[in-house]
C-alpha cells in the first residue's frame, strides 16, 4: 500500500501510516508529489495541491483522497467519483478553535480589550472611559447548531449566559440535549444581546443579516461572525453601527478577503477585526492531520468510509446508470423540503418498480441531500447526507414495492410538526418529473421556478392566479392542476392543487396577493437553481 502525502501534515499522522505493516509512506511536497502518483493508493492533501482530472489520470490505482481540513474546493469531486476514488475530509476538526475565538471576540467587545490595549500603549489611562459589561446574564443567539455552534453553546453556558438557537434542521430533542431553546429568527433577533453566526453560505443565508434583520434586533446588540462573510450585508451593518442600533461587531470573515483598502467597517471604532484566523490553531491542525490519517487507514483496511464527501466508490458504468435517478431523488427532496412546514422529524422513502430491486442507499442519500438543501452547516451530498440527518435527530425509513403507476418512481414523505408532506416523481424522457403532491396527481418538470398552491376546488381560482401573475408581469410557462377524488370531510369542497411554472421567481409579495383569495389555503414558491445543484453534486462548500 503506497500512501502519498503531498503537503505537510502533523507528524503524528505520518507515524500512524508508518505503523501499518507493509505500507509505504511517501512524504513529498506540492512541487514534487506528481512523480509518485502512478503507484499511489492514497493521496493526502491540504489546500495547496489541486487534485483535478489531470492529476487523477496519472494515478490509476488511487483509491482514496484525504483532505486534512473542511473544504474540498481543491479536489474535483466529480472526476474523483467517476474514477471510483473516494474523497474524505475532516469536518468539525477546528470546531473548538472557532468556538474559542468566538468567545474571545465576545469578551473583547464586552471589555473593550483592543481599545484598552492601544490607549494604554499610547500612554493614556482611560480607566473610567473603558467601563465594560459582563457576559453573565446576557442572551446569546446562536444561528446554526452544528458542531461549531454546539461548542459555542457549551462555552457560553459556562459564562452563565442565556442561550437560544435557530436551526431549521435540528430537532427540539437535539436542542434540548445541548441545553438551548430553539426559536425562530424573529424572536432570536428581538431578544439577543449577542448574535453569533455559524451557518454555511447558501442562497437562503446569504445576506441574512440585512437592514430588515438589524431593524428587528434589540437595540445595543453585538454581532459576531466567524462563519462566512457573505452572511452579512456589510453596508447594512455599517449603517446599524453608525445609528448605534448595533453596539459592536466582531468579524473574522468578510465578503472579500482580504478586505480592500478603505473598507468602511474597518474604519469603525465599534468593529473588532481579525484575519480569518478562528480555526487557525496548532491544536486544530494537529487534530485534522491525525483524523484524516485515521480515516484513510480505516477505509483502506476495512472499507468503512468516515466523513466521505462524494458518493461511495462505484464503477463508472454503475455511476452513469444511477445518475438520473440520483438527480430525481435530490430534486424531489429539495421540493418536499421547500413546501413542508416545520422542522423535519422523520423522512420516509418509498421505491416502486425496478428500483425496488436495488440497493437504494445512494437514492436515499440523494433524497436526503435534497431535503438538506437549506442545511445550516456543511453542504450535504450522497455520502454525508445520512450523517447530517442523524446529527439532526431525524428518523429515516425506507420501503420497497415492486409496482406503481409508472415503472420506476420514488416517493419522499417529510413528517414535521404540522403534518406530513408527500411528493412522488419519475424520470420522463430522462428528466426528473413530479407526479404527485400529497397524493394528488399534478405533473411538472423539477426545474426552474415553480409555485405551488393548495386551494378549495371552487370557481375563480385559476382566473385569480392568472390575473395576479399577469398584473405583476410574471409569465406562466406551464400550469398543472389536480384535485382529490373525494373531500377530506363530508360536505366540504374538494381539495385541489395548482402547480405553476414561471419564467422568473414569484416573490413573497406576489404570493401574498395569491393568498388574498379566500379559497387559497397555501402558496409557496420553489426555485431550482442549476448552479446550486451542481455545486452540491460536486461537493463545493
Amino acid at each position: 500500500m503506497n500512501i502519498l502525502i503531498a503537503e505537510p501534515i502533523a507528524p503524528a499522522a505520518i507515524e500512524l501510516f508508518r505503523a501499518q505493516a507493509g505500507w509505504n509512506t511517501i512524504v513529498s511536497t506540492p512541487k514534487e508529489y506528481a512523480q509518485h502518483l502512478p503507484h499511489a493508493d492514497a493521496l493526502l492533501v491540504r489546500s495547496a495541491v489541486q487534485v483535478d482530472r489531470a492529476v487523477l489520470s496519472k494515478a490509476p490505482g488511487l483509491r482514496v483522497i484525504g483532505r486534512a481540513g473542511v473544504g474540498v474546493d481543491n479536489v474535483d469531486l466529480e472526476a474523483a467519483t467517476e474514477a471510483g476514488v473516494l474523497v474524505m475530509n475532516t469536518p468539525g476538526g477546528n470546531a473548538v478553535s472557532v468556538a474559542e475565538h468566538t468567545l474571545a471576540l465576545m469578551l473583547a467587545m464586552a471589555r473593550h480589550i483592543p481599545r484598552a490595549d492601544y490607549t494604554t500603549r499610547c500612554g493614556k489611562w482611560e480607566k473610567k472611559k473603558l467601563m465594560g459589561n459582563e457576559l453573565r446574564g446576557k442572551t446569546l443567539g446562536v444561528v446554526g447548531l452544528g458542531s461549531i455552534g454546539r461548542e459555542v453553546v457549551k462555552r457560553a453556558r459556562a459564562f452563565e449566559m442565556r442561550v437560544t438557537a435557530h436551526d431549521p434542521y435540528v430537532t427540539s430533542k437535539v436542542a434540548q440535549d445541548c441545553g438551548v431553546e430553539l426559536v425562530d429568527l424573529a424572536r432570536l433577533y428581538s431578544e439577543s444581546d449577542y448574535i453569533s453566526l455559524h451557518v454555511a453560505a447558501t442562497p437562503e443565508t446569504q445576506g441574512m443579516l440585512s437592514r430588515e434583520a438589524f431593524e428587528a434586533m434589540k437595540p445595543g446588540v453585538r454581532i459576531v461572525n466567524c462563519a462566512r462573510g457573505e452572511l452579512v450585508d456589510e453596508n447594512a451593518l455599517a449603517e446599524a453601527l453608525a445609528s448605534k442600533k448595533v453596539a459592536g461587531a466582531a468579524l473574522d470573515v468578510y465578503s472579500t478577503e482580504p478586505p480592500p483598502s478603505g473598507f468602511p467597517l474597518l474604519q469603525s471604532e465599534g468593529v473588532i477585526a481579525t484575519p480569518h484566523i478562528a480555526g487557525s490553531t496548532e491544536e486544530a491542525q494537529e487534530i485534522v492531520g491525525v483524523r484524516i490519517a485515521e480515516q484513510v487507514v480505516e477505509y483502506l483496511k476495512t472499507g468503512v468510509a468516515i466523513n466521505a464527501v462524494n458518493m461511495p466508490a462505484v464503477s463508472p458504468d454503475q455511476y452513469r446508470a444511477l445518475k438520473p435517478y440520483l438527480k430525481l431523488a435530490e430534486r424531489l427532496g429539495h421540493f418536499a423540503a421547500q413546501i413542508a412546514n416545520g422542522n423535519p422529524g422523520t423522512v420516509r422513502f418509498a421505491y416502486f418498480g425496478k428500483l425496488a430491486d436495488n440497493n437504494t442507499n445512494l437514492l436515499r442519500n440523494a433524497g436526503l441531500a435534497g431535503v438538506l438543501t437549506r442545511s445550516t452547516e456543511y453542504r450535504a451530498n450522497l455520502v454525508n447526507a445520512m450523517q447530517i440527518a442523524d446529527q439532526r435527530g431525524w428518523n429515516i425509513a425506507e420501503r420497497h414495492e415492486m409496482r406503481s403507476g409508472h415503472s420506476d418512481t420514488i416517493r419522499i414523505e417529510i413528517e414535521a410538526g404540522s403534518g406530513v408532506t408527500s411528493v412522488e416523481g419519475a424520470l420522463v424522457f430522462d428528466k426528473p418529473r413530479l407526479l404527485q403532491i400529497d397524493g394528488i396527481q399534478c405533473e411538472a418538470t423539477l426545474a426552474g421556478f415553480l409555485t405551488l398552491m393548495k386551494n378549495q376546488d371552487v370557481p375563480g381560482v385559476v382566473g385569480h392566479v392568472g390575473s395576479v401573475l399577469g398584473r405583476n408581469r410574471i409569465n406562466i410557462g406551464n400550469f398543472s392542476l389536480g384535485r382529490r377524488d373525494a373531500p377530506l370531510q363530508p360536505g366540504e369542497p374538494l381539495e385541489a392543487i395548482a402547480l405553476v411554472t414561471t419564467d422568473e421567481p414569484v416573490p413573497e409579495a406576489v404570493l401574498n396577493q395569491l393568498r388574498e383569495n379566500p379559497a387559497v389555503r397555501f402558496a409557496r414558491s420553489v426555485e431550482f437553481r442549476e448552479q446550486d445543484f451542481e455545486k452540491r453534486r460536486i461537493g463545493g462548500k
